[in-house]
C-alpha cells in the first residue's frame, strides 16, 4: 500500500508495525505537510458492516480525547479499508521494553504506572472505557513520556463482543483480561484497572500473574486462580506494592479500586514513601467456586460455537458459511437468521443498544462456522438505573467520585463556589441524593473553593508534576520547549510560581523540556 493515498490526503509511508488487527504506516499528511501514523484495520473486519459503523463512532469519539497521556486521534476514513490517523509518536512500545528481559526500577516502574492512570482517569471521566490495556497499546516515547494508545479500535472491537472467541491471535490479549471480560460480562472501567494492575504486576517482576498454554487456561486463572504476590518474586519490593495490586487485581469489580484516580493517589503514595490506607478485600470460596462453574459453561459454549477458534481459524474453515450479523435485531429476528446454528440467549444492561435488541454476538459477524455449531447472543436490558449515593454532601472530591463510580455514575462537572467549608468538600450535587438516573450518567458536584499553595514543579519530571498537580485539585496546561542545559522530560518553567495561591480547579501551566 506504499504511495496509496488515503482521503485524497494520506500519502502512505513505509510501514512501521504490523499485529493481529491492523497494520500501521507513516504518512505524510499532505494538506497539513506533516508527519502521521495511519493505522489501516484488517480486510476481515473492513467486511463487517457493524464493526465498521462502531468503528466510525468510537473513531470520532476518541478523537475528542484530549490528553498528554493518549495517542492522539486526528482523522478516519474507510476507503479502501476503514484507517485511523494518529499522532506520530516517535519511541517504542511496552511490549518491545518488557520483551528486552530488562528489569524496569520500581521508580521507573511506578511512572509508567502513574501515566496510564492519569490517562484512563481523563477517558473514564469522559465515558470511555479502553478495555484492551496491554503493553502493545502502550507508548514509551523517546523522552519517556508514557501514552496510551487504540481507544477506538479497543472499544469498537469489544462493542462487538470480541472476547475469548475472536477469530484473531489473543493469546498476548488473554494474559490481562479481567475476570469480567473472560465470563463475557460487561466491562466497565475496572476493568481497565485490573489490566493495568496485571501490566503493573508484570512490569515490576518481570512477569505477567497469570500464565497458560493456551487463552483458555489463563482465562481460568484470571477468574479462580491466585497469584504469587509482586513481593514473593522481588523481595526488595516495598510492602504497599502487594496492597495495590491485591486489590487491581481482585475477581469481584466491587472489591477493586473504584477509580483510576484512587490507585493513582496509591502509586504516588508508595513512590514517595508514605502509608496506605487502602486495604485488601477477603476472598470468598463459594464465590471463586461459583466463577469456576460460570467460566466452564462459558468457555464451552465458546468453544462449540467457534470449533475451537482461540487463535486463528483452522485453514479449511474457509468452506463454512459466514455468521450473520444480528447485532440490532430482536431475538426472534436474529434467530430467524440464525436457524442454521444453536443459538444460545444471555442478557446484560447495555447503554448503547435500545432493550430487547442484540447488543453482541459470539462469534462475530462474518466469522466462518459451521452449521449446527453454537452461537451466544446478549441481548440488551437497555442501560439499566443508578441511585445517585444520598451521602455526597460533605464528601472530599476524591472521595465522592469514587462513591459516584461504585454506583456506575461519573462525575460530568465540577463546580467551584465561595464557602466556609474545607476547601474541596462538596456542597450540593445536581441531580439531587438519592435520585434514580440512567446508568452511566454524568453527576455535577458543587464543592467548595479556597486557595492552594502551588507546589514546586521545576526540576521534576513531567509524570510526577502531573500527578502532583490532579491531586492537589489543579487542571494541567502542559506546553513545551527546549534547553539544552536541563534534561530532556522536566519541568522547566512553571506559572503561576510555586509558592503562590490559586483557586481550586484552575489550570497551573508547566513548560516541559522537549528536544525539537
Amino acid at each position: 500500500m506504499i504511495n496509496t493515498l488515503l482521503g485524497d490526503r494520506y500519502k502512505l509511508g513505509q510501514m512501521i508495525g504490523t499485529g493481529g488487527m491492523a497494520d500501521v504506516y507513516i504518512a505524510e499528511d499532505i494538506r497539513l505537510a506533516r508527519q502521521v501514523a495511519v493505522k489501516v484495520l484488517r480486510s476481515d473486519l473492513a467486511r463487517d458492516p457493524s464493526f465498521v459503523a462502531r468503528f466510525r463512532k468510537e473513531a470520532l469519539a476518541a478523537a475528542g480525547l484530549n490528553h498528554p497521556g493518549i495517542v492522539a486521534v486526528y482523522d478516519s476514513g474507510e476507503e479502501p479499508a476503514p484507517y485511523i490517523v494518529m499522532e506520530l509518536v516517535s519511541g517504542h512500545t511496552l511490549r518491545d521494553l518488557i520483551h528486552k528481559g530488562e528489569r524496569v526500577p520500581l521508580k521507573r516502574a511506578l511512572e509508567i504506572g502513574e501515566g496510564i492512570l492519569a490517562a484512563l482517569e481523563y477517558s473514564h471521566e469522559r465515558g470511555i472505557v479502553h478495555r484492551d490495556i496491554k503493553p502493545a497499546n502502550i507508548m514509551i516515547t523517546d523522552q519517556g513520556d508514557v501514552k496510551v494508545m487504540d481507544f477506538g479500535i479497543a472499544r469498537a472491537l469489544a462493542d462487538l463482543g470480541a472476547t475469548l472467541t475472536s477469530t484473531w491471535n489473543i493469546v498476548g490479549t488473554a494474559q490481562y483480561l479481567s475476570p469480567e471480560q473472560a465470563l463475557g460480562e460487561i466491562a466497565d472501567l475496572r476493568s481497565d484497572i485490573y489490566s493495568t494492575g496485571c501490566l503493573i504486576y508484570e512490569v515490576l517482576t518481570g512477569k505477567p500473574p497469570f500464565t497458560g498454554d493456551t487463552p483458555v487456561s489463563i482465562a481460568y486463572q484470571h477468574v479462580s486462580g491466585v497469584f504469587v504476590v509482586p513481593s514473593k518474586l522481588q523481595p526488595e519490593l516495598p510492602e504497599g506494592i502487594d496492597v495495590i495490586l491485591s486489590v487491581a487485581l481482585s475477581k469481584k469489580p466491587e472489591d477493586r479500586y473504584q477509580s483510576a484516580g484512587l490507585m493513582l493517589d496509591d502509586l504516588f503514595k508508595v513512590g514517595t514513601g508514605q502509608a496506605l490506607t487502602t486495604t485488601i478485600p477477603k476472598v470468598k470460596i463459594s464465590r471463586r467456586k461459583l466463577l469456576i462453574g460460570a467460566l466452564s459453561s462459558v468457555v464451552t459454549v465458546g468453544l462449540v460455537a467457534t470449533g475451537l477458534f482461540i487463535a486463528r481459524p483452522s485453514a479449511d474453515s474457509s468452506s463454512f458459511p459466514q455468521i450473520p450479523n444480528v447485532v440490532g435485531l430482536t431475538q426472534a429476528d436474529a434467530e430467524v437468521m440464525l436457524q442454521d446454528y444453536v443459538v444460545t440467549i444471555q442478557r446484560a444492561h447495555d447503554a448503547r443498544i435500545p432493550r430487547d435488541r442484540v447488543a453482541s454476538q459470539i462469534p462475530l459477524a462474518t466469522t466462518r462456522a459451521q452449521k449446527g455449531s453454537g452461537v451466544v447472543l446478549t441481548i440488551s436490558d437497555g442501560p439499566g438505573d443508578a441511585i445517585v449515593p444520598a451521602d455526597l454532601v460533605g464528601m472530599s472530591l476524591i472521595d465522592a467520585r469514587a462513591a459516584l463510580a461504585a454506583v456506575g455514575l461519573v462525575v460530568s462537572r465540577t463546580e467551584a463556589v465561595p464557602s466556609d467549608e474545607p476547601l474541596g468538600t462538596v456542597l450540593q450535587v445536581i441531580p439531587e441524593p438519592s435520585s434514580t438516573i440512567t446508568a452511566g450518567s454524568g453527576v455535577v458536584l458543587q464543592i467548595a473553593s479556597g486557595q492552594i499553595e502551588v507546589p514546586l514543579l521545576i526540576g521534576t519530571d513531567a509524570i510526577q508534576a502531573r500527578t502532583l498537580l490532579v491531586q492537589a485539585g489543579f487542571l494541567v496546561n502542559e506546553i513545551e520547549a527546549y534547553d539544552a542545559n536541563q534534561p530532556i522530560g522536566i519541568v522547566i518553567r512553571q506559572a503561576p510560581d510555586a509558592g503562590t495561591t490559586q483557586t481550586i480547579g484552575k489550570s497551573v501551566t508547566i513548560t516541559v523540556n522537549k528536544a525539537p
